[in-house]
């Protein structure tokens, strides 16, 4: 279980964030049958990126993001905001819309790539896949939260982890593109 505790002025906190889930999480409705359950709103990047600092004290946010040439405008905003992006390749689907699925690339950066450069991680998602990764920080005393886009669309596997988890929406007022 987590416990409080004090963040020391050395203690170096990062957030590995899924940017899939992160915007779809916030950005898509949600219905019941035909019943609304949760409207979508529009996340402001660079307001995030300022929350999570102010509220969490990361002093890095990895975006894992699929690449797409035509974005290239959108990543340089993603990088002056102070986001350090993590690119994975896409493929289309039979729609010809781009996918890239992200969860690799999220794990490989928390729990090898830059797991001795942190002393506590923020992941930003309500997916199921990263169980394994919460259970590894965890046992590693390095889980600090886990940022959950909306209460709707969390996994049920994440509920052995309720001392870690926020939901995005409480905090909505400080993080919607107005």
């Amino acid at each position: 279980m987590a416990k409080k505790e004090k963040r020391s002025k050395t203690m170096k906190i990062y957030a590995f964030i899924d940017s899939q889930n992160l915007n779809l999480g916030t950005s898509k409705d949600i219905f019941h049958g035909r019943k609304l359950i949760y409207k979508g709103w529009k996340l402001d990047f660079k307001k995030f990126r300022k929350y999570l600092s102010d509220k969490f004290r990361v002093d890095k946010a990895f975006l894992c993001i699929g690449y797409i040439k035509q974005n290239e405008k959108l990543y340089k905003h993603l990088k002056s905001f102070g986001y350090e992006l993590v690119f994975k390749p896409t493929v289309k689907d039979n729609q010809g819309k781009s996918k890239g699925n992200v969860d690799a690339e999220l794990v490989l950066h928390a729990a090898a790539i830059q797991f001795s450069e942190y002393d506590r991680a923020v992941i930003v998602s309500g997916d199921g896949d990263f169980y394994c990764l919460y259970e590894f920080l965890e046992k590693n005393k390095k889980l600090f939260k886990i940022i959950i886009p909306n209460r709707k669309s969390e996994s049920s596997l994440l509920k052995q982890f309720q001392d870690y988890k926020i939901f995005l929406i409480r905090d909505k007022d400080k993080v919607e593109r107005k």
